[in-house]
C-alpha cells in the first residue's frame, strides 16, 4: 500500500505490465517523487538493493495527461488503472479496491497544475504526500488457488532483489502460509506470515527473508518454498516487540525490533500497516502463551490482531 517515507516521497508495491499489451506485470517498487516530478520504479525497495543500484524505469510527472480506472479495459487483470503519457500507456495492477483508489488519486494530484487566479499574490497551497493519502486505511486482500486450495490473504508481496524471486510468475501474499505446508495439511497454529526484511548478525546487511509466526515461535526463512528455517526464535525468550527506536539512525522506515535476552533482531516491513501487523500478532502470540490458558480462542484473538481488520476467509 502506498505510504509516505522519510524523504516526504509517496512508496509502495505496484505490479506494471513493462511491454506494452504483452499481458505480463511484473512487481516493482514505486517511489513518486513530487519534489523531482518524476513517478520510479525499482526491483525492490532501494534500501534493499545494493547502493547504486539503478531505477528499472521512470515518467516525468509532466508527461502524465491522466490516470484512471482500467479493470473495464483488461478484466484479466484485477485492480488495474493506466497512466496516460502521450502515446504511451502505463497499465499497472493495484493491491486491492482501496489501494487503486489512492493511487489513481495521488497521481493525478501530483500531476495537477494550479495556475492562479488573477490578482492572487501566489499558487494555491500545494497538497502534501500526507494529505494526499489521507488517513484511509491501507489494507489489502488476494485470493490464489495453489495446490487446489483457495486462500485470501493480505498482499504486502515479495519485491526482486538479491533475494526476490520473478514477480511475474505466482504471486504469493504477504500473510499466505509458506508453500510446503498449503499443499496438504496446512499448520493450524500458523498465525501470520510473509515477507520482510531483516538485519543480519554478524555483517549488518539486510536481506528479505519469509517470516512466520505460530503459536510458540517467530521463524524466518530463505523463502516461503524452504522448509528448513534459517532462525527459530522462540515466543518465550522474546522481551519486547516494538517499534524500533533506532529507525532514525538506521534510516529504515517501518522498522521494529524484537528484544530477546542474547539479541535484538531489526526487522523492516514493506508498510506502516505491515510493521504494526507484525508488532500486534507476535505480541498476541506472546500474551496467548503466557496467559492463563492458551485455547483456540486466544490463538484466533492473535490471528484477528495480524490484520488491520477482520480477514476475508
Amino acid at each position: 500500500m502506498p505510504y509516505v517515507d522519510r524523504q516526504n516521497r509517496i512508496c509502495g508495491f505496484l505490479d506494471i505490465e513493462e511491454n506494452e499489451s504483452s499481458g505480463r506485470f511484473l512487481r516493482r517498487y514505486f517511489i513518486l517523487d513530487t519534489q523531482q516530478g518524476n513517478l520510479l520504479w525499482y526491483m525492490d525497495n532501494p534500501q534493499n538493493l545494493p547502493k547504486g543500484t539503478e531505477k528499472v524505469g521512470s515518467l516525468k510527472l509532466t508527461y502524465i495527461s491522466k490516470v484512471s480506472d482500467a479493470t473495464k479495459l483488461r478484466p484479466k487483470a484485477e485492480f488495474c488503472f493506466v497512466i496516460n503519457a502521450g502515446m504511451r500507456k502505463f497499465y499497472l495492477q493495484a493491491n486491492d479496491q482501496q489501494d487503486l483508489v489512492e493511487w489513481i488519486s495521488v497521481l493525478n494530484n501530483a500531476t495537477k497544475i494550479t495556475v492562479p487566479k488573477p490578482g492572487e499574490g501566489h499558487a494555491a497551497h500545494a497538497e502534501t504526500p500526507q494529505e494526499a493519502l489521507g488517513a484511509m486505511k491501507q489494507v489489502s486482500y488476494k485470493t490464489e488457488i495453489i495446490g487446489g486450495v483457495p486462500i485470501i490473504t493480505a498482499t504486502q508481496e515479495q519485491g526482486e532483489g538479491q533475494n526476490g524471486a520473478d514477480r511475474g510468475g505466482l504471486k504469493r501474499g504477504q500473510n499466505q502460509l509458506p508453500y510446503f505446508l498449503s499443499r496438504g495439511a496446512q499448520d493450524q497454529t500458523v498465525i501470520k506470515a510473509g515477507y520482510c526484511v531483516k538485519q543480519g548478525a554478524v555483517m549488518k546487511n539486510w536481506k528479505r527473508r519469509y517470516f512466520m509466526l505460530d503459536e510458540n515461535a517467530v521463524s524466518y526463512y530463505k523463502s516461503d518454498l524452504e522448509r528448513e528455517a534459517l532462525k527459530v526464535i522462540p515466543l518465550k525468550e522474546i522481551h519486547k516487540v516494538q517499534e524500533c527506536k533506532q529507525s532514525e539512525l538506521m534510516m529504515r522506515d517501518n522498522l521494529f525490533e524484537m528484544v530477546t535476552s542474547s539479541r535484538t533482531f531489526y526487522v523492516q516491513a514493506d508498510s506502516p500497516e505491515d510493521m504494526h501487523s507484525w508488532i500486534k500478532a507476535i505480541s498476541g502470540a506472546i500474551v496467548a502463551q503466557r496467559g492463563p490458558g492458551r485455547s483456540a480462542n486466544t490463538i484466533r484473538q492473535a490471528r484477528r490482531l495480524s490484520s488491520p481488520c477482520i480477514q476475508r476467509e
